[in-house]
């Protein structure tokens, strides 16, 4: 493969697919692995795509890097450092591995995975759109998908999810579409768990949704979906724009193939697909019937009668009856202009990975194989692949790199070790990479596909993928006014620029004081009883947040001490409705819930600081020594904190079997945001964090960080590296650098 100027091209999945039969070697369980050292990860601006490499002279003219090698699993070559005896030592050797692992744009890269039902959507939508795989891609998913294969031949919801029949049907379905045969071990179990769940006739609209585009389920299996949704007015309670952006973007190229009933042709392999996912012949099964047949392990949020009826009627009295053909041009030719426009507005790279799949089939269905688009989406879908010691895996977006690089910077800062020349060079490099990320203009035609204000803000990921986050841009906006102001680094971001940061944050209120994600509420929470996707819960409007609404008050807070001017009585405003929020939010028991981490820890650590930049400690408010008596009530016995995925689907805190890390780490700002103030359970918790650390100054990945929709969990490894040292820091701080170790 040519390199040009330093930077690889790129290039297609064709192109790829030429030189990718060599290099394969045999792993010690007999499958087919490919040559770790041959694999690379390039960062252009922020965007990651790994490439494998087939030639001795392409390994010789792009040599592997320390972070390769880290993401893949392999060995460093990193040093021992001296052993860590007070907590900023420790913080220092985590800093010194971490800082390997920084990329040339100046961010951090990780595995963002978790989910199991995207890979199924890629690969299928691979497969019907005939785009060649690469061999490495199929033996390293293939990799990945035995190694998260559980004891008892299933997969789930999430990595450490249960069995069920959306995650076995689908990655059952992703395995012999990449050549695996129905009569290896390990398939044979797999179709022997989902037999007995009832076979694929049972799993969730999503799923059924993929089979029938896949040819393997006929479309009457499929609950409608209807594009006519997207003509309503914008007053209509429950028209589409007023949805959870995800949700949104999902359901607008899901109903344009849905209006479709595109199915790919039958050929040998989706012929025996047919036989193989159900539990009786293909041809005697009534699809029809099965529209509400859904596994007990699969129905989290149930279907209400309600949207049974609304199913009903659609498909009994509007589809056969009402439904025009001039509607249905009508109104697939709206949804394919908003789905042309999300493609515009984010370079192709869309969302999230469960719709840039959808609309790259949209863009075939409707353009052909060759179209621009089409092209145009099969590259940039790569940037949503990971590769790690397991195999190839699918990341619940194209990264994490504004949202870890704004953390870091942070954790530096409270460390004190921004002012050390060593870590300096890293740092300036950090800014540059947020300085260069933050999205500078609107979208085109920005209100009429209902888009979130955006100049100024900074998105979770990339500015090409361009979606405006409110806390994504709150801690950016913090990260770069507290390297900013230390002595002898460049302003690189202006003052005009963050009034824009500050701007759109001032947009992102909702009418009960705290704040959504990605744009404020735009409907009722009473569209929840229109929830079909059955896996997850909350997922129809945006909430309000603990997390993300002290984010904004945190940047406002720290914006005004700079600039106390600037739309001072509307700043003033939001954070005096923002921290009634806060308060209004917490429960009886002293804790706040977290929806976007696990859990109760996560949001407790958050709240706790909105509540200190108001001046509310342990010493003066009762409901923060509440928050301490929660937090400490939960400590394990070897100082530390750990909250299983249960936690989030419950909504009661779960314990983990063993202290994790990251929650600890959690904790111990928590404890320290409300200057609580005995350091002895801080000197329990930070000695277990020291203890786990490495001789590098790496911690080992522990249970999963993550979560969304209550359901669903999601990895943040960089949390083991960026929470700890911020920890550490803030003890040395407070209490002094004593000795802990």
């Amino acid at each position: 493969m040519a390199r040009s100027n330093g930077v690889k091209n790129r290039g297609n999945g064709a192109a790829k697919e030429k030189a990718s039969n060599g290099n394969i070697v045999a792993s010690e369980t007999g499958n087919q692995r490919t040559d770790y050292s041959r694999w690379r990860l390039l960062d252009e601006a922020g965007c990651q795509t790994w490439h494998y490499l087939q030639t001795d002279e392409e390994v010789k003219e792009w040599p592997q890097t320390i972070a390769d090698k880290y993401h893949l699993g392999m060995d460093t070559g990193l040093p021992n450092l001296p052993p860590p005896k007070t907590p900023l030592d420790s913080a220092r050797n985590a800093l010194s591995f971490f800082s390997h692992l920084q990329l040339p744009p100046g961010n951090w890269a990780c595995e963002y995975g978790g989910p199991m039902f995207l890979l199924p959507g890629l690969v299928i939508t691979w497969y019907v759109t005939e785009t060649p795989i690469p061999e490495p891609y199929k033996i390293e998913i293939k990799n990945y998908l035995y190694a998260r294969q559980h004891q008892d031949g299933g997969w789930g919801l999430h990595i450490e999810g249960e069995s069920s029949v959306f995650g076995t049907a689908m990655n059952y379905t992703v395995l012999r579409l990449l050549g695996a045969s129905a009569e290896e071990p390990r398939v044979v179990k797999a179709r022997g768990l989902l037999h007995k769940m009832g076979g694929a006739v049972n799993g969730p609209h999503w799923a059924k949704f993929w089979l029938s585009v896949l040819g393997v389920c006929q479309w009457d299996i499929v609950n409608p979906v209807p594009p006519e949704l997207w003509l309503l007015p914008d007053w209509v309670p429950i028209a589409p724009w007023r949805w959870w952006i995800h949700m949104r973007q999902v359901f607008l190229p899901m109903s344009f193939i849905y209006s479709k009933r595109w199915s790919y042709p039958p050929n040998d392999l989706t012929r025996q697909l047919r036989q193989e996912l159900f539990t009786q012949p293909y041809e005697s099964i009534n699809f029809l019937s099965h529209r509400n047949s859904i596994s007990p392990r699969d129905n989290y949020h149930p279907k209400l009668w309600l949207l049974n009826t609304v199913n009903w009627a659609l498909v009994n009295v509007w589809n056969p009856y009402l439904r025009t053909s001039a509607l249905v041009r009508k109104a697939e030719d709206w949804t394919w202009w908003l789905i042309q426009a999300e493609d515009e507005n984010t370079n192709f790279s869309n969302l999230g990975p469960v719709n840039g799949p959808m609309n790259t089939l949209c863009c075939y269905i409707k353009e052909g194989p060759d179209a621009y688009s089409v092209r145009e989406h099969r590259k940039t879908l790569e940037e949503f692949l990971w590769v790690k010691g397991e195999g190839m895996l699918m990341n619940g977006t194209n990264g994490v790199q504004s949202w870890d690089t704004s953390f870091l910077i942070q954790a530096a800062i409270e460390a004190g070790f921004a002012t050390d020349p060593k870590w300096k060079p890293m740092l300036i490099k950090a800014l540059e990479f947020l300085e260069d990320q933050q999205i500078r203009e609107e979208c085109r035609d920005q209100h009429l596909c209902y888009r979130q204000q955006r100049k100024g803000a900074w998105a979770f990921s990339t500015k090409k993928q361009g979606y405006t986050v409110s806390d994504c841009t709150s801690e950016g906006a913090k990260a770069v006014m507290m390297l900013q102001e230390v002595p002898g680094y460049p302003k690189l971001i202006s003052d005009d620029r963050l009034g824009d940061a500050i701007d759109v944050i001032l947009t992102m209120q909702n009418a009960s004081g705290g704040c959504a994600s990605y744009e404020p509420q735009r409907g009722s929470e009473y569209m929840e009883y229109l929830n079909a996707a059955e896996v997850f819960g909350r997922i129809m409007v945006e909430y309000d947040y603990p997390e993300c609404t002290t984010a904004v008050v945190g940047a406002l807070s720290m914006f005004t001490k700079h600039y106390p001017e600037y739309r001072k009585d509307e700043i003033a405003a939001f954070k005096a409705r923002a921290v009634d929020y806060i308060r209004k939010a917490q429960r009886p028991d002293g804790s706040w819930y977290g929806s976007w981490g696990i859990c109760f820890t996560y949001a407790g650590m958050f709240a706790l600081e909105s509540l200190a930049s108001v001046g509310e400690s342990y010493e003066n408010s009762e409901r923060v020594r509440r928050a301490c008596k929660f937090f400490l009530d939960h400590q394990m016995d070897d100082g530390g904190w750990g909250e299983t995925y249960k936690s989030c689907e419950t909504g009661e805190y779960c314990q983990h079997e063993q202290s994790q890390v990251v929650q600890t780490a959690w904790a111990c700002i928590a404890l320290m945001e409300a200057e609580y103030p005995d350091p002895e359970p801080l000197k329990k918790a930070l000695n277990m964090i020291m203890g786990r650390q490495r001789s590098n100054g790496e911690w080992k990945q522990e249970a999963i960080e993550g979560v969304f929709n209550k359901s669903c969990m999601i990895s943040y490894p960089n949390y083991k590296f960026i929470f700890p040292i911020k920890a550490l820091g803030m003890f040395a701080k407070r209490h002094g650098n004593i000795k802990l170790l």
